[in-house]
């Protein structure tokens, strides 16, 4: 299956302090995801820097119209997440999933200005299945290949930081319930984004092949497909997203996957484009 690339759209908003205000060229302009979620957590860590002030209540579905303070004149422009790299350049600041950031050749711990805690952090990224499946012998295989010391190790030597093991206590990637026999000659294919999940899913397929089972990876650059083909039954899970996404995709979509295990956590990070400190912002008060 051919990679599908979505189109860039992009939308410019200026909030004020608690109610919108006309857009124009002054202040600092922040890409932030336009997505439900992603764009949450962007203002989430901008108000955690002290940057801005949500309203009362505004929570994992917030955007830019629940800003009650904007004391340093923030200028946001919403985007799709996966195209954010792409403009950097043309904006002051970015909040970038780590994802995305690696594709485009950032090191979130080192070119990140500022950067999401991985404390109490609800973000990790999950392997999402229809739902009555997550205990089939198939998940279970995978759940068990994706949880090991083997994949937690790469993890760790291949991103350092900027990706987290969501696995406390790794095994040695089979499960002693399955039946592995059963499985022999079968396929378990898992649709995901490139960086980072299907290079992690690369590692659980070496863990597969010794008993015989191909892990085919469907590789996607967007949001909205992975979780189509697998509620379509096209794929037996995906692997690109967290809870607080796929729950709002359900929500939205009539949808009813549900997560199977959590793989490993993302920070989000705030990049310069234009600027190289966040200096600029303090200027704008």
């Amino acid at each position: 299956m051919k990679k599908i690339l979505s189109l860039l759209l992009s939308l410019t908003v200026c909030a004020g302090a608690g109610a919108l205000s006309a857009c124009s060229e002054d202040g600092i302009s922040v890409a932030v995801p336009n997505d439900a979620t992603n764009e949450a957590r962007a203002l989430l860590l901008l108000e955690d820097l002290g940057y801005i002030t949500l309203k009362e209540g505004a929570g994992i579905t917030a955007t830019v119209r629940d800003i009650a303070e904007n004391p340093y004149n923030l200028r946001f422009v919403e985007t799709e997440a996966a195209q954010i790299p792409r403009i950097l350049q043309d904006v002051d600041y970015a909040v970038i999933n780590s994802n995305y950031a690696l594709d485009a050749g950032l090191d979130p711990l080192e070119n990140s200005l500022a950067i999401e805690s991985a404390e109490d952090n609800p973000y990790a990224n999950i392997l999402a299945v229809r739902p009555g499946t997550e205990n089939s012998d198939k998940i279970r295989a995978l759940v068990a290949a994706l949880s090991s010391e083997q994949v937690a190790d790469f993890i760790q030597a291949e991103y350092g930081g900027s990706v987290i093991s969501s696995v406390s206590d790794p095994g040695t990637g089979y499960d002693d319930g399955v039946d592995y026999a059963a499985l022999s000659g079968t396929t378990i294919t898992v649709a995901a984004s490139p960086t980072p999940h299907a290079e992690i899913l690369a590692v659980a397929a070496e863990i597969l092949a010794v008993r015989d089972i191909e892990l085919e990876i469907l590789e996607f650059t967007d949001y909205i497909i992975p979780n189509n083909v697998v509620y379509e039954g096209e794929a037996d899970a995906n692997y690109f997203q967290h809870l607080p996404y796929l729950e709002n995709f359900n929500a939205e979509n009539g949808t009813d996957l549900v997560s199977a295990f959590a793989v490993h956590l993302e920070p989000l990070g705030l990049y310069g484009g234009r600027q190289t400190s966040l200096d600029a912002i303090g200027a704008e008060k």
